[in-house]
């Protein structure tokens, strides 16, 4: 199964997701220090190796120590995340998702206008 069928992320999975992101290709002790909250060692290698089994991270050996590399990009991700939450909460609506979002003012009609002369162009 790919990366982009599983399911979202744990909230410690993405913390750790997003220092991989953040690093790009980086060893372990790079990622430890790039997760904010200074988490354990142990704790952030064993999140890496659940994003490995996920399909989101992988890694290339140099002697024993592993530089590990986002395999999904942050884009990616947020791809899928947007689309599954629009698919549960708005069946699928982009439409249903903005009125939401202009109704509990989050948009207002002045960013929808400058979201669709940008789109024009």
């Amino acid at each position: 199964m790919s990366a982009k069928e599983n399911k979202e992320l744990t909230k410690a999975e993405e913390q750790v997701m997003q220092a991989v992101w953040k690093v790009g290709n980086g060893f372990a002790n790079e990622i430890v220090a790039a997760v904010e909250g200074s988490p354990a060692y142990n704790t952030v290698l064993t999140v890496v190796r659940i994003l490995e089994q996920k399909g989101y991270v992988s890694h290339v050996t140099f002697n024993r120590s592993n530089r590990y590399y986002p395999v999904v990009s942050r884009e990616e991700y947020m791809q899928q995340q947007l689309k599954g939450f629009a698919q549960r909460y708005f069946g699928s609506s982009p439409r249903a998702l903005v009125s939401f979002l202009v109704d509990k003012n989050e948009v207002s009609l002045e960013d929808l206008e400058s979201i669709t002369k940008e789109l024009e162009k």
